[in-house]
């Protein structure tokens, strides 16, 4: 099973557009760990961001597991009917950003994810498990 650390509220509305969000991040933490990304964080930045509702943060082990994880991703959308508004960094393979709307997901190798920090930049010291 994958070991997920979620900051932010946990804790939803039951609105549509909240249920769309829920799913989306069911769906891309689904595809996470069927391609065994490592070290998966969740932000729930609705409160801070208005452009997503959730971010989520992984990590893949060479370029091609990077790419092969964001390819999972897109794949999922696409199955669940919710293409990704954009996917940028596949040529690279060292840091993809899938564009779910309501979930944007990144995918990185560990150097570069160490390097920029993003989980820190958007509220670290909110995990809680």
């Amino acid at each position: 099973m994958i070991n997920i650390t979620y900051i932010g509220n946990q804790v939803t509305d039951s609105k549509p557009s909240e249920l769309q969000a829920e799913a989306s991040k069911k769906m891309a933490l689904e595809a996470l760990e069927a391609l065994k990304a490592d070290h998966v964080v969740l932000l729930d930045v609705r409160e801070i961001a208005s452009f997503t509702d959730y971010m989520i943060f992984a990590s893949g082990n060479s370029t091609r597991h990077v790419s092969a994880i964001a390819e999972a991703v897109v794949e999922a959308a696409k199955a669940s009917n919710q293409p990704p508004v954009g996917v940028e960094g596949e040529e690279v393979g060292e840091w993809v950003l899938v564009d779910l709307g309501d979930v944007v997901v990144h995918v990185m190798l560990p150097d570069v994810r160490l390097y920029y920090e993003l989980e820190k930049l958007w509220g670290e010291e909110l995990a809680t498990g």
